[in-house]
């Protein structure tokens, strides 16, 4: 099963004022490591065993397009694509982009794992397992395909 990681990474940068701010919201902070909490997600998906997956497709905010282009080269990891978003409103339609932009892109049947940019995860391999789990049980009538 082929699966696209969906790491959505939006935000005003309010909730953490003043180290986090508009044009550089919490996510994109190294806040309990060297790494921010976006590049952590990212990091993350290197521990998934049980599918093949792809480079992560990124929904941002259209300002944050360079820091999410620089914070990925740090973690010297590639993007399937970065969907930007004009509002961070609703993230619904971003996801049914991304559906509809790894299905133009890979020309075959993929399971969308979508996951925030701005979680802390201190059990890194306990997810791993789950997302496991959840790939090998997943049905195939929700797959896009």
């Amino acid at each position: 099963m082929l699966v696209v990681p969906v790491i959505l990474s939006g935000g005003s940068g309010t909730r953490l004022w003043p180290v986090s701010r508009k044009l550089y919201p919490k996510q994109f902070l190294p806040l309990n490591s060297e790494t921010s909490m976006f590049q952590e997600a990212i990091i993350r998906l290197r521990e998934i065993k049980s599918a093949d997956v792809t480079a992560p497709l990124i929904v941002c905010n259209q300002e944050h397009r360079f820091l999410v282009s620089e914070q990925m080269q740090e973690i010297g990891t590639e993007n399937l694509g970065i969907l930007l978003e004009p509002e961070g409103r609703n993230t619904a339609p971003s996801i049914t982009l991304a559906a509809i932009h790894a299905k133009k892109i890979l020309q075959e049947n993929v399971a969308l794992l979508v996951l925030p940019a701005d979680q802390k995860v201190k059990d890194k391999q306990s997810l791993a397992k789950i997302i496991d789990l959840a790939v090998e049980s997943i049905d195939s009538n929700i797959l896009f395909t």
